[in-house]
């Protein structure tokens, strides 16, 4: 009865279990850089999506008469004050929209976004 039961014994033999090891490594070699690259990608696209919104709420801000001097942050609608800043050097002539991404995009770690005068018609922007 006992060597009954020794010869209906199955299970995996080492090497099968090396053979399924060494897919899963070789699949995680492929799959890890490809997802730490769409996880950057989405990073930057993100922080030059903010460079965006800026410029549109800048062009928002401008398309009233009484606004006519240099915008601050906190006068955009829908800007997040921590990541926009508006660049010291900025004039009426030139506003610099710097976005800071956090180190997140390995691309830059600010993102300046430069937006000419408007002209005596109203907003180029």
């Amino acid at each position: 009865m006992l060597q009954k039961l020794r010869s209906n014994k199955e299970g995996f033999t080492l090497i099968e279990l090396m053979i399924v090891i060494a897919i899963i490594g070789i699949l995680a070699a492929i799959a890890i850089p490809n997802f730490i690259a769409y996880r950057n990608k989405a990073y930057c696209t993100q922080a030059e999506s903010d460079a965006n919104n800026a410029a549109a709420a800048v062009a928002d801000y401008y398309s009233e008469p009484d606004h006519t001097g240099l915008v601050a942050v906190g006068d955009l609608v829908g800007i997040n004050d921590a990541t926009v800043t508006i660049d010291a050097a900025s004039t009426v002539d030139n506003i610099v929209i710097l976005v800071d991404d956090p180190g997140s995009c390995p691309r830059d770690d600010v993102y300046t976004l430069s937006i000419p005068a408007a002209d005596t018609d109203g907003w180029d922007g």
